[in-house]
């Protein structure tokens, strides 16, 4: 068991150790049915990265063009963001692919 379960009570730690040491496909999850349509999922709800402020000078011509293919003029930071973290995954995945 990854975390600490002093808190929970004596026979809920019980339930959750016999079902720690089931087989995965011994477990009864009738209950919880599986979902198959995520077409109104939503990335990102609960998850936030950490995010740290700094000064940064780009060229006004990116900036312009983010502004311009941003959402009412809004969260083009957060498109450059997103810009940045995909050529980091191109980047990674193209150098591990070497």
């Amino acid at each position: 068991m990854k975390k600490d379960m002093t808190e929970l009570p004596a026979d809920v730690q019980a339930q959750i150790r016999a079902l720690e040491a089931l087989p995965d496909d011994q477990i009864d999850t009738t209950d919880a049915p599986e979902i198959l349509d995520w077409s109104d999922a939503r990335r990102g709800v609960f998850y936030r990265p950490v995010k740290q402020q700094i000064t940064l000078r780009l060229d006004a011509d990116i900036i312009a063009w983010f502004k311009a293919h941003a959402r009412d003029g809004r969260g083009y930071q957060t498109d450059i963001n997103g810009a940045l973290r995909e050529h980091i995954k191109r980047t990674t995945n193209s150098a591990s692919q070497a």
